[in-house]
């Protein structure tokens, strides 16, 4: 396997993507590299990743609070570093701080009072850390609101747009395109080349209103159950292990699990058999 990725070239007329599939290798296993933090940053890390699930309102004063109760000294900037590292900020209505540059690219929030009545009507996206043994990774998912079905999802070691954009384009591919997606308002949607992807295809755009986490609540869920249920029980070695445990968990959220949520029915079910 090493072998193989060392063939990789980023410089090669075939893209790096085109290689990876002739070489039968995943993406994730090339781009993973052991982050730069130290061992112990990398368990407040994890700490304050399983705080924040139960507490999103949870900041900087509370997380130090949560560490010191702990044993674990973290002064106010540390803690501060790590979160921004993590993507993690607290959940609370905010003043509009974005940079004039990006205010043009937030949209409305267009669910309130939706009835969502058929798959592909709306789509929900995000992304979360994943803590590992040695490191970190981002996962990026997109469920359909009707049947809870993931309809995509992909690792990477950046939060940058492109990484969410490849995933939303896999989905349509796989899924065909949605009427609606619905993001927070984070640096990879409210980029141009997120927003003029989506007008180019005439999908209609949402955004939650700032600190509102509530607006894309079913991806929120979604977070508690892989990382309670996978992530935090089977912390992965690399890139490799966590795209072939996180692919297994996936097959069984869309495909055995039953969700309250819809009646306790499997979302493969009910997004395949009303699509």
């Amino acid at each position: 396997m090493k072998e193989r990725r060392e063939l990789i070239d980023n410089e090669d007329e075939y893209s790096v993507r085109k290689q990876c599939e002739l070489l039968s290798i995943h993406r994730s296993g090339l781009y993973y590299k052991p982050q730069g933090e130290k061992p112990e940053n990398l368990e407040i890390m994890r700490l304050m990743d399983e705080h924040y699930i139960k507490h999103p309102t949870a900041g900087v004063i509370r997380m130090q609070d949560m560490l010191f109760a702990l044993g674990i000294i973290a002064n106010h900037k540390r803690v501060r570093r790590l979160l921004r590292l993590m993507g993690v900020m607290a959940v609370y209505p905010k003043k509009n701080l974005s940079k004039l540059g990006l205010k043009k690219y937030i949209h409305p929030y267009l669910l309130k009072g939706l009835e969502i009545a058929k798959p592909n009507q709306v789509w929900e996206i995000d992304l979360t850390y994943i803590p590992m043994k040695n490191g970190f990774l981002y996962l990026t998912a997109i469920i359909d609101v009707y049947s809870r079905y993931v309809v995509g999802w992909g690792i990477s070691n950046s939060m940058d747009t492109d990484a969410t954009l490849e995933v939303l384009q896999q989905a349509i591919k796989d899924h065909g395109k949605p009427q609606i997606i619905n993001s927070d308002q984070g640096s990879q949607f409210t980029s141009e080349k997120w927003v003029n992807y989506l007008k180019k295809e005439d999908i209609k755009i949402s955004m939650d209103g700032k600190g509102r986490w509530v607006d894309n609540i079913f991806i929120e869920r979604l977070w508690r159950s892989v990382k309670y249920d996978y992530v935090y029980l089977h912390p992965a070695a690399d890139g490799l292990e966590l795209y072939q445990g996180l692919k297994e968990y996936f097959r069984y959220y869309n495909h055995d699990l039953r969700h309250q949520g819809i009646g306790r029915k499997i979302p493969a079910e009910l997004y395949y058999q009303a699509a």
